[in-house]
């Protein structure tokens, strides 16, 4: 019986996989099987940490909007600075507002002062 060469198929398909875990380290970045379970780890957690990432930047967004405004006035704070922004119809978000915070707290403080009358 002749010996059957095998196909590109395969090899090409191992080719791709490897070429994924090329930055990988030890059996990771070598073993076809090891290099297959680290891709599908690493791909749900790269989904799952993008749904995480939105909730820590509007945590910390929340958090340096709060600071600031605690600093200008103890009685005002956050949660009523977002109610008196929609009421006012003012469409300022949450992401804008934290760099204002930032690099102008004057601004923010007559942004808060306006809507407060």
């Amino acid at each position: 019986m002749t010996r059957i060469r095998r196909g590109y198929i395969a090899r090409r398909r191992r080719t791709k996989i490897h070429l994924f875990a090329s930055n990988f380290q030890g059996a990771r970045s070598r073993l076809t099987r090891t290099i297959i379970q680290q891709k599908i780890k690493s791909l749900v957690s790269s989904h799952r940490d993008r749904d995480r990432q939105k909730r820590d930047f509007r945590r910390l967004w929340i958090t340096r909007i709060n600071a600031v405004i605690r600093e200008n006035g103890v009685s005002y704070i956050y949660s009523k600075l977002i109610h008196n922004l929609y009421k006012r119809q003012l469409l300022l978000n949450r992401k804008i507002l934290a760099q204002i915070a930032i690099l102008n707290r004057n601004c923010l403080y007559m942004i808060s002062n306006e809507i407060r009358k």
